[in-house]
């Protein structure tokens, strides 16, 4: 389950990011992209236009001030030969995101 904690990003920051990242457009919100958790830091996605191989993610602890970072991406891929990759930044805390897929439930009639 994915973590419920959203920021709002300020206008200044987002400007700063599209700028910087030439992302066409930068959410006013994100949510923490990580498995559900209370403590330490949240991590919310703001561009995947950043240099090769990163992405550009705003960082905030509690209803603190929140920074943009740059963080390389996850290289993990789950298990097989069409593995769906994590994403995430590498170094996170908890699940990968395919880890962290519901369950499909078979249909019975």
């Amino acid at each position: 389950m994915r973590c419920a904690h959203w920021h709002r990003v300020p206008l200044v920051l987002a400007r700063e990011v599209r700028e910087k990242s030439a992302a066409p457009y930068v959410d006013r919100a994100v949510q923490c992209q990580l498995s559900a958790h209370e403590d330490g830091d949240h991590f919310g996605l703001l561009s995947d236009a950043g240099p090769y191989g990163t992405a550009v993610w705003l960082r905030w602890h509690g209803t603190g001030e929140a920074e943009p970072v740059v963080l390389p991406d996850c290289l993990v891929a789950a298990p097989g030969p069409d593995g769906e990759g994590c994403c995430l930044f590498a170094g996170h805390a908890k699940q990968h995101t395919w880890e962290d897929a519901p369950e499909e439930i078979p249909c019975t009639s």
